[in-house]
């Protein structure tokens, strides 16, 4: 084998790892819906973070229902919210309600605001861990993932 071969060879197989390693550690909107949260909420990326935004999911009409937010780092690892600050601004038709998000231990942030479980809700969130700028993410809590394995057939 010339050596010109072997190098195309060898770059031929760096190209393709760094192209699988890509695609593993994507972590957009898409990815994050196709994978089982933690605590049964929904995940988005916010800077170095996941937000794992929880709510009520069978609150049929407008009422105070809880908001639960975890936080964690791309590998999973509970990310302390001990003097974090944060906002839940949610979204339901014309309807917009804020609410203050409290440290509640390990990497949990909690409150309560207004809304119903349904799929017209959006929500924004706003978290600055301690010492740290703050971080937003969007979130559309009700909407059903599709899960990519069943787009396509065997």
């Amino acid at each position: 084998m010339s050596s010109f071969s072997r190098f195309a060879t060898s770059l031929a197989a760096a190209l393709a790892l760094a192209t699988s390693a890509t695609s593993v550690f994507a972590h957009d909107n898409d990815y994050l819906d196709t994978l089982k949260s933690p605590n049964g909420g929904q995940t988005r990326m916010a800077g170095a973070y996941h937000f794992e935004l929880v709510m009520v999911k069978d609150s049929k009409d407008v009422k105070e229902n809880q908001v639960t937010v975890y936080v964690t780092d791309h590998a999973g690892t509970k990310i302390p919210t001990a003097g974090a600050t944060g906002t839940a601004t949610i979204l339901a038709g014309k309807v917009k309600t804020t609410a203050t998000l409290v440290p509640d231990g390990d990497n949990r942030l909690k409150s309560t605001a207004k809304y119903a479980s349904t799929v017209d809700v959006k929500a924004v969130l706003s978290i600055a861990l301690a010492g740290k700028p703050a971080e937003q993410a969007r979130f559309a809590p009700f909407v059903i993932a599709k899960d990519a394995h069943t787009e396509h057939k065997h």
